[in-house]
């Protein structure tokens, strides 16, 4: 199956089995996933995601108005690819949940493949810990809408 050529910057390649760290924020930083069942829609296409066996979730944290999540891709299928089917599928369902036309996620997003120097634990730590940093909770089991494959 052919699949479409990635949009990462010049120079980087989806890879099978990479780590990549995957930042996508929500159209006009919009606080969206304040709201529970907007977060738990779009938590649950992130599961799809990995029910169809394309992604391994690692951890990741939705944020109110961005997401930071910590993938690995498990086959042929561009992460350029992957993140539009996220953010297709997760677009439509919140649109119906919210009875909205605009436009749910921000165009592109930014990603960084971990290296292997990196410790996957403590970038994954960071990651998670973003609620505390930003206020939201003190300690971090109090925030909802994160996980790790640790847990």
């Amino acid at each position: 199956m052919d699949m479409p050529r990635d949009d990462l910057i010049r120079g980087r390649a989806s890879i099978p089995g990479q780590i990549y760290h995957i930042t996508t924020t929500t159209e006009g930083r919009q606080p969206l996933f304040r709201d529970f069942h907007c977060a738990r829609l779009a938590i649950a296409e992130m599961r799809r995601l990995e029910e169809q066996n394309l992604i391994r979730s690692v951890a990741w944290v939705l944020m109110p108005d961005h997401l930071h999540w910590l993938l690995q891709l498990n086959g042929p299928i561009s992460l350029s690819t992957i993140i539009k089917v996220f953010k297709g599928r997760s677009a439509r369902r919140l649109g119906m949940h919210l009875q909205g036309s605009s436009s749910i996620w921000q165009r592109g997003f930014h990603d960084h493949a971990l290296r292997r120097e990196e410790d996957l634990l403590t970038v994954a730590r960071y990651l998670v810990a973003n609620p505390l940093r930003d206020g939201l909770v003190e300690r971090i089991g109090d925030y909802p809408f994160w996980d790790a494959c640790w847990l």
